[in-house]
């Protein structure tokens, strides 16, 4: 049986579902879920491979347009997904209506030279009645190869859309080992474990001002002993990570060290610390260093 392969980029406005369309399609987390929008910062490459196919997703930040390093930084990765690609995935939340903005932005990826799906998300929280009418809205989009109605937490639909993923692969190289599921190394995975818990735990005007690097990960026989500084932008976003009594960052600490355990298969000893460094995100020397080991930078 002919072996295929190629390149899927996932594009789509903050919070539609994109990565947790790639992690059901995977079928392992490779990227991280928070209900809070502009949780991906970094393109993730998400590998699947079927029986005779691999499928290499580009996940990218919500299309998105801000003032600081790292908003453009984001937009950058969003716009650099789209080279050589063999299919783009057009995530939409079908739970709300589609703006103006959204459908003329989908347009113009049609006109481009690689087919696209537009992936209607989330469709179990909304019912026929309110979804039909937007529906609609996306057959007026002549160059639009087709039209997913999934949803990604109950893989409802999800088959007909891999079977259809498969058709667009074009190419005839393994680029990736059967056994590997993204390219990231394993100091980022480890940081964005814990930046998801911080997402998922604290206040809205936290997360968003924090980032996690790995300072120092010693693998011994029966452990891993991992260490880790948070950054935060301001004096009283420390307090509120770190918490009365330290109780935040213990229960911080503790749900990211399950989470670690899970994909590292190990016992690890993790150790977290909380620094204040205003306007980091601006710092283009802590931003590219967000999310890595000091050993693999």
């Amino acid at each position: 049986m002919d072996f295929h392969s190629g390149f899927v980029a996932v594009i789509g406005k903050p919070n539609v579902g994109k990565s947790t369309l790639i992690n059901a399609i995977i079928g392992k987390k490779v990227s991280i879920v928070s209900p809070k929008p502009q949780t991906t910062r970094n393109k993730i490459l998400g590998v699947w491979n079927s029986e005779n196919t691999q499928v290499v997703f580009v996940d990218t930040p919500g299309i998105h347009k801000g003032p600081t390093v790292l908003d453009k930084y984001m937009q950058k990765s969003v716009e650099s997904a789209t080279q050589d690609i063999n299919l783009l995935l057009y995530v939409m939340d079908g739970s709300k209506p589609f703006n103006k903005n959204e459908l003329k932005l989908l347009e113009e990826y049609c006109n481009n030279d690689y087919p696209v799906f537009a992936v209607v998300s989330k469709v179990d929280l909304t019912n026929y009645e309110k979804l039909f009418p937007e529906l609609t809205k996306l057959n007026e989009i002549k160059k639009l190869k087709d039209v997913f109605c999934i949803s990604a937490l109950n893989s409802k639909n999800l088959e007909p859309l891999k079977e259809n993923i498969k058709k667009y692969m074009t190419d005839n190289i393994e680029y990736f080992s059967k056994d590997e599921i993204t390219d990231k190394p394993f100091g980022f995975m480890v940081a964005e474990a814990i930046r998801e818990k911080m997402l998922w735990m604290l206040s809205d005007e936290v997360p968003h001002g924090v980032g996690v690097i790995v300072d120092e990960m010693q693998d011994y026989d029966n452990y891993m002993q991992i260490s880790a500084t948070i950054f935060c932008e301001k004096e009283n976003h420390k307090n509120i990570i770190v918490g009365a009594k330290g109780q935040m960052l213990k229960e911080i600490g503790k749900s990211s060290r399950l989470a670690i355990e899970k994909f590292l298969g190990k016992k690890i000893n993790l150790s977290l610390w909380v620094k204040v460094k205003e306007d980091w995100r601006n710092r283009e020397g802590i931003l590219g260093n967000i999310g890595y080991s000091i050993d693999e930078l």
